[in-house]
């Protein structure tokens, strides 16, 4: 299995709905770092999974999206908690949607939110259906 992967970092704020947890339901600021993977048992003509410099145009534009913004006002949070699961997903559904048109393997998100806390999400690609 063949696998790449590009990393970016950002600033962005949220604030925690639906229970009590303390401070993080007040508006507060964290310094993520997103890692894209992709994976595939295939490479394409040119000998590569993705061109890499496709994987941090899209990256770059994704991240710039959300950088220095309230994700609690982001319609893609409308009616969920903002919680770092929720966010590797929809970094992973805007990032496939934007490079991955004809591709067939694993996209997968690692998205950390301090130097000790991830999650991640993963998703399986069929060629043409991001």
């Amino acid at each position: 299995m063949y696998k790449v992967a590009v990393t970016r970092d950002f600033i962005a704020k949220h604030f925690l709905i639906g229970g009590d947890w303390g401070d993080e339901n007040n508006p507060h600021a964290h310094h993520y770092v997103v890692e894209v993977s992709i994976e595939s048992e295939t490479l394409n003509e040119h000998g590569y999974l993705v061109d890499i410099v496709d994987i941090e145009a899209g990256l770059d534009a994704v991240v710039g999206y959300f950088r220095d913004s309230m994700l609690n006002d982001k319609p893609e949070f409308e009616g969920l908690n903002p919680s770092i699961e929720h966010f590797a997903r929809i970094l992973n559904e805007k990032l496939t949607d934007r490079i991955l048109l004809n591709f067939e393997g694993v996209c997968s998100i690692k998205l950390w939110e301090n130097d000790s806390c991830w999650a991640a999400f993963s998703k399986r690609i069929e060629a043409g259906q991001s």
